[in-house]
Formats: structure tokens, sequence, C-alpha cells
């Protein structure tokens, strides 16, 4: 995923797709309040964070990405860093934290 891409969905479209993906009122909310406190815009493994959390398997959350446009190649990847990154997390190697203070 060398080059970035964001996607871009209005509020009632991603409600429309989080329903679809058969989540309920209350984990949609709190997904969008995180969206909001974010100031709209948020990290896709972030993003993939919050819908596992919300209790989406990785084919769900693979089908949410789908819907927002994403193809195959980047899920996969997409995927296979939030796996890298609970592993690290696992065995004690995730060490980056950021603090803008700016």
């Amino acid at each position: 995923m060398g080059e970035g891409k964001t996607f871009t969905l209005l509020r009632v479209e991603m409600r429309r797709v989080l329903i679809a993906s058969g989540l309920g009122e209350r984990d949609i909310s709190s997904i969008l309040a995180q969206m909001e406190k974010a100031h709209r815009h948020m990290n896709i493994i972030a993003f993939a964070s919050l819908l596992e959390k919300a209790g989406l398997g990785k084919e769900k959350i693979s089908n949410v990405f789908r819907r927002f446009g994403m193809d195959d190649i980047a899920i996969h990847k997409v995927i296979d860093m939030i796996d890298s990154y609970k592993i690290n997390a696992e065995t004690g190697r995730l060490y980056e934290v950021r603090l803008d203070t700016g």
C-alpha cells in the first residue's frame, strides 16, 4: 500500500455500510463518535480495530472495505498489518507512541 488513498463516505452511507455488516446501533454510534473525535479522518488500521472491537471478524471487515471501494489486494495488506500489530503487541514489541503538541 505504498500510495495512500482516502475513502470518503457520507455519514448516512457509513451508517448503511455498518448496518449491512451486522452492527447494532450502539456499536455504530460508538464508531461514528470515535470518527468525530478523530476529526472525521482515521487511519484504516485504527478503523479496522474499531470494527473488530465492535465484534466484526476479518471477513466482515473485508466486506466493509469492499463497500468502500478497496480492492482485494489492499484489503489483504491491511489485514496482514492488523495481524502484525497484534503479534507485536502480544510479544511486547509495539513501541510506537506519538503525541504532537505543535
